[in-house]
């Protein structure tokens, strides 16, 4: 954690002791949290701290790129600390997110890119989790 946080003030990063809070819940989170869920963490060491300091925050590291900002979740916006290229899969039930490691070859036809100079691209894969299956196995046995 100590190598994250110097990572964030040697670019001019202000720490506080909220801000570092954020930091140490995101090192490392695969959960891909959103920035309610990272309040209701994080406020429980600081009661005074208000959503709007999670907010800016994360605002702040996804303007330095230190965090991505997933929208794939309609009612919410969820944050990745894992800014290395990589796709998800995402339960159609519960909503949980794995990310996935692998480059899939994808062109756009020059027809359909609209003269756009393509960067980059994000594969959205949906199913359904392990345990949500199982919880429906257990109700289509009953």
């Amino acid at each position: 954690m100590k190598k994250a946080i110097e990572r964030h003030r040697s670019s001019g990063f202000k720490m506080t002791p909220q801000r570092m809070a954020i930091l140490e819940y995101l090192d490392g989170n695969k959960e891909h949290p959103s920035a309610e869920e990272i309040y209701r963490s994080v406020s429980s060491r600081f009661p005074t701290m208000s959503f709007a300091t999670v907010y800016n925050t994360l605002d702040l590291l996804v303007s330095k790129g230190k965090v991505a900002e997933l929208s794939i979740d309609v009612g919410k916006k969820r944050f990745d600390p894992d800014t290395a290229p990589h796709h998800h899969l995402i339960c159609r039930s519960c909503r949980c997110i794995e990310d996935i490691f692998e480059d899939f070859s994808i062109e756009v036809s020059k027809g359909n890119k609209a003269d756009f100079e393509v960067t980059g691209h994000h594969i959205e894969f949906y199913g359904i989790c392990p345990s949500c299956r199982k919880k429906q196995e257990l109700l289509n046995n009953d």
